[in-house]
């Protein structure tokens, strides 16, 4: 256990420092995680505005869904079976899973990733950076539930934290 004043290494389950006799009581008993609301990223996904979204059966055609995407503009489609979120097609999804593939052969739910990491509305932008970070995500649906209300998508949040910078 590191000692927080002289920052000596003291064998765990120690109660003063060896080094500077510091207190070490209790400092080795783990802590609750305290809610982030310190700056930007404590701003709750309501204050990015969450993304417009557009959702798919999972039997669609794959060749279908990719045209649906470059119709609309935009980078992934909802999947879902009875307005519950089953999967997420994404262009990445298109790029790295079909591209090779006769498209008239396969259906969404044959690329898609199924039980998508999801946010709530409640969430916060730190913690949609962190599922984007470490899941290496660009875009999470966000549900109500298990219905989809929207997409946070990578780019919206930087946008955002950019524009507050100004």
């Amino acid at each position: 256990m590191l000692c927080p004043n002289c920052r000596f290494e003291n064998f765990e389950g120690e109660d003063t420092c060896a080094n500077c006799g510091a207190d070490l009581m209790g400092r080795d008993v783990p802590q609750p995680a305290m809610e982030y609301h310190d700056t930007v990223l404590g701003e709750h996904l309501d204050a990015l505005g969450i993304g417009r979204f557009r959702t798919v059966e999972p039997s669609l055609p794959v060749a279908n869904a990719i045209r649906l995407m470059h119709q609309d503009d935009i980078d992934c489609l909802l999947v879902c079976t009875d307005d519950r979120l089953v999967g997420i097609f994404t262009d990445r999804d298109a790029v790295a899973k079909a591209a090779d593939k006769r498209l008239g052969l396969y259906r969404v739910d044959d690329f898609m990733t199924p039980d998508p990491v999801v946010l709530r509305s409640s969430d916060t932008l730190a913690v949609a950076v962190h599922k984007m970070a470490v899941g290496e995500f660009r875009h999470i649906p966000v549900v109500d539930g298990d219905r989809p209300i929207g997409v946070v998508a990578a780019a919206d949040v930087f946008r955002h934290l950019v524009g507050s910078l100004a």
